[in-house]
Parts: C-alpha cells; sequence; structure tokens
C-alpha cells in the first residue's frame, strides 16, 4: 500500500505542466552564420547542431510568389520585393526559406511572425520552382508572434 507522501508526489507530476519530449530551439537571424571568408558565408555551430532538429524563429514572410503558396521567405526586416537568389554566391545572411506542410494565405510582409517546424542545412535546389536555398525550415507552421 503506497504511503501518504507517494500519493502526494503522483498527484503534484500529474498537475506539472507537461513539455514536449523535443523542445525546439529558438534561432535568430544573429545565430545563423559565424563568419564569413572568400568561401562564403560559414553556418555557426548553434545552426550546424540543429541541423534536422524542431526549431523556431521570429522575422517577416517577404512577398511570396503568389497569393497562396506552400514556402516563403522568412527575412529579417520586411521587404518589398521577395529575395530570390540564382546561387550560393549570391545568397543573403538575412533570410531563411520556409516550406509549409500544407498551402496557405500568406500574411502581410509587415508582420511578425514565429515559424516553427525542422531545420535543414545546406545548398538545395527546389526541382518545381528551381529555387535555391542554403538553409530551410521544412515541415513548418506559422503565426503571429
Amino acid at each position: 500500500m503506497p504511503d501518504r507522501r507517494s500519493v502526494l508526489l503522483a498527484a503534484a507530476s500529474m498537475l506539472l505542466p507537461l513539455r514536449p519530449a523535443f523542445a525546439a530551439t529558438a534561432l535568430t537571424f544573429d545565430d545563423l552564420y559565424s563568419s564569413y571568408s572568400v568561401l562564403g558565408l560559414e553556418f555557426s555551430d548553434k545552426v550546424k547542431g540543429n541541423n534536422g532538429k524542431p526549431v523556431t524563429m521570429q522575422g517577416f514572410m517577404a512577398p511570396p510568389l503568389k497569393a497562396e503558396a506552400d514556402f516563403f521567405v522568412l527575412s529579417e526586416i520586411p521587404m518589398a520585393l521577395c529575395p530570390f537568389c540564382s546561387s550560393d554566391a549570391d545568397w543573403p545572411d538575412n533570410i531563411v526559406v520556409v516550406y509549409l506542410n500544407r498551402a496557405q494565405t500568406f500574411e502581410q510582409a509587415n508582420a511578425k511572425i514565429e515559424v516553427s517546424g525542422k531545420l535543414e542545412v545546406g545548398s538545395w535546389t527546389d526541382p518545381e520552382t528551381g529555387f535555391l536555398s542554403r538553409l530551410r525550415i521544412v515541415e513548418a507552421e506559422f503565426g503571429a508572434a
């Protein structure tokens, strides 16, 4: 038969808020790169260490190519034009491509949002659009920050 202390500890543990098994790491644009050299931007240890893991990030949605799509560019500051790039060398240090888990209508470019999803690091070209990205958040969702 359990004693009073065991019963109280068990009851108290049920009242504690549940935490996800894998909490997402919050990233900022300042966290993305450690240096810039003749070889280009170098990803930070924080980014490399979170490759394939859940992350959250806040920023602004750059104007998309069309009103409803399954990806957009998250930028550090509001942008008037979408910052599509043609090569790794042209890749800006203040954007991240976000691939949503479903197509949805986008937010105003001046509204701050928070994105959550899985981080992918390394150059990749989207076969449907030809869009090149060096850093992506995939299987993502977003909402107001």
